[in-house]
């Protein structure tokens, strides 16, 4: 299939050569820095490493409102277990699947990848109408919104912004949920691998993933709570015990991948079989529709030395199963998300501690108080320490907007229908624009993309035409200064 436009395919292209790693993006602001040199235009970087790049109106248009185009510059670092291939330092493959473009085994980093190239588009296009404008890349948006965060009031001067970090062609985003972290570190000994046991390793792969804001209402399977499923049932029958766990990925991530070394009396080793072949047969059933490929393994493990001591275990595993994951409310007044919580990840480090990662959204702070607080409270219980992140704000609609009615006009002149105009339950950078610029106009929007922070992350190729010509679309009719 043809890649247009081939001026933003081309800037993609180019992105993709850099290695961008969340907190991990020195190269990439390096990369944009001599871009916007070397077109001659006002370039400038703060002292987090957001980089904004001015160029100046078309004749005509002097007197326009300014516009910001914005996007973060960091991507999500996930792949497959058989894929050699290291984020920091090699360049992202690209293939065309029909009319989606996805990468070889690893992310694709279109979030928000695509986003910055449609802007070094503009940047560099000599044939296009437009205000002055603004064109900003944030930093490490995936993991901590780090950017957004330090950015100080004054360094963005225009008056409307371009988000373009959404990820359905012909919706409008005008709101966001907030989100934060509550992390749980059960401190654990080592005791001697009691003898006379059998060590297998339990592995559950081959899920979908995705987002943990934007598809945490798909029905999608957490790696984590499917196996802390089998592990609290069978805690109930044997003497098990836990020598390692390591279970999911990103934060922001729906886990697609569980693991543990684990070991029950060998006189239990058939049975232990048996329960996990019936248990993969019941949640293969469960989601049969959103789980096609998923994955069991169990296989025979040579004995470790060490096991967590038996109490932490105990409390380990009642929390895991306990805790909240996925939708705990849907907004009352239009079908959207409300408030969820995504159980993100279990680690053994340094022998001596299991740190749990969960990751709370809600569009209502109190809602999303109250999320954290029964994450909190459950693993509490359990006798875990428990810290609660900063967190990030939600975005509140301006029901006044007045980019938003020109991209609605302007989407229905182009297209001969109607845009959808929504929130998200996710984390949008706008939402901390929205306490450091008060009077900033904002919507986002962007090209479909599929499977986001995970593997199968792809870009639907023709709509990534169709934001193109609606934002030139856009530029067109910005109004002039009062």
């Amino acid at each position: 299939m043809e890649l247009k436009p081939a001026c933003v395919f081309d800037c993609f292209a180019q992105v993709n050569k850099v290695p961008r790693p969340s907190k991990k993006e020195e190269r990439m602001i390096e990369f944009l820095q001599n871009y916007g040199r070397q077109l001659g235009l006002e370039t400038l970087t703060d002292d987090c490493g957001n980089v904004l790049i001015r160029k100046s109106a078309t004749p005509g248009m002097e007197n326009r409102k300014t516009v910001i185009l914005q996007s973060h510059m960091d991507m999500v670092c996930e792949k497959n277990r058989d894929v050699d291939f290291d984020f920091t330092k090699d360049a992202i493959q690209t293939e065309v699947d029909g009319e989606w473009m996805r990468a070889k085994g690893t992310t694709l980093g279109a979030d928000d990848g695509i986003g910055v190239a449609i802007q070094m588009a503009i940047l560099a296009a000599d044939d296009i109408e437009h205000g002055p404008i603004e064109c900003v890349f944030t930093r490490d948006e995936e993991t901590g919104l780090t950017g957004a965060f330090a950015m100080q009031p004054g360094f963005m001067k225009g008056d409307m912004l371009l988000n373009l970090d959404s990820e359905d062609e012909g919706q409008i985003y005008v709101s966001c949920a907030g989100g934060v972290d509550t992390t749980a570190v059960f401190h654990c000994t080592q005791q001697p691998a009691p003898e006379g046991y059998f060590f297998f390793e339990l592995k559950v792969n081959g899920l979908t993933g995705g987002h943990s804001g934007d598809d945490i209402n798909k029905k999608r399977a957490n790696a984590n709570k499917v196996l802390a499923r089998f592990l609290y049932n069978s805690m109930q029958k044997y003497d098990l015990h836990i020598a390692d766990i390591q279970t999911g990925g990103l934060r922001n991530a729906i886990p697609r991948e569980a693991i543990a070394l684990c070991a029950v009396p060998m006189k239990d080793k058939e049975n232990i079989r048996v329960d996990w072949n019936i248990f993969a047969a019941d949640v293969e059933e469960e989601y049969s529709v959103t789980e096609p490929n998923v994955k069991f393994h169990l296989q025979s493990a040579d004995a470790a030395a060490t096991v967590i001591d038996r109490d932490t275990t105990r409390r380990l595993i009642i929390a895991l199963q306990a805790v909240h994951n996925g939708v705990l409310a849907m907004c009352q007044d239009i079908d959207l998300v409300e408030t969820s919580s995504n159980l993100a990840s279990v680690r053994l480090q340094d022998g001596n501690k299991i740190t749990v990662v969960t990751s709370q959204r809600s569009s209502v702070m109190s809602a999303r108080r109250h999320m954290s607080n029964t994450i909190k409270a459950a693993f509490e219980l359990a006798g875990a320490e428990v810290t609660v992140g900063e967190g990030y704000p939600g975005w509140k609609m301006n029901p006044k907007s007045e980019i938003l009615r020109i991209a609605v006009d302007t989407y229905k002149e182009l297209f001969n229908k109607e845009p959808r105009v929504l929130g998200i339950h996710a984390g949008l950078e706008c939402g901390l624009f929205s306490e450091k610029y008060p009077g900033l106009d904002m919507i986002s929007f962007g090209p479909t993309l599929r499977g986001v922070h995970s593997p199968d992350e792809r870009l639907l190729i023709p709509t990534v035409q169709m934001v193109w010509d609606h934002i030139l679309a856009i530029l067109k009719k910005i109004p002039t200064k009062e």
